[in-house]
């Protein structure tokens, strides 16, 4: 499914919770659709069961997934705006790395390429462009 370097700064956990991420961004894991078990993923990863379910735990902490007593862990469905102070901090975010980006001497419309690019990698290269 995917690679962690184990010899890397970032704790174990972390590339998981990331590696995670982007899969359910991508939408390579769907809606509703169940993750692996800790153990088959422990298994497949050759790695401790417990770095597992601490990366599952903090998934869920953050809402990109939710569990289900006797069944296991399921990707939740996309929520708009649902951690407000996340959603804040992540625009305040994006204004600083914006502002430095500028100031570094990216153009404008080198961004929104950015931005366009990443929309469509978001939506698996659908195309909703509108004209600007």
């Amino acid at each position: 499914m995917f690679q962690l370097d184990l010899r890397s700064r970032v704790p174990i956990y972390e590339q998981l919770v990331e590696k995670l991420k982007e899969l359910i961004i991508h939408e390579v894991f769907q809606k509703d659709e169940q993750l692996p078990s800790v153990r088959a993923l422990a298994a497949d990863l050759t790695i401790n069961p417990n770095t597992i379910q601490k990366a599952y735990r903090e998934l869920e902490h953050q809402g990109y997934i939710y569990s289900v007593p006797g069944k296991g862990k399921f990707v939740s469905p996309q929520a708009h705006a649902t951690n407000n102070e996340k959603v804040k901090k992540m625009k305040k975010d994006l204004i600083k790395l914006i502002s430095e980006a500028l100031y570094l001497g990216i153009e404008k419309e080198e961004i929104l390429s950015i931005i366009t690019e990443a929309e469509q990698s978001v939506k698996g290269g659908e195309s909703n462009d509108s004209g600007s």
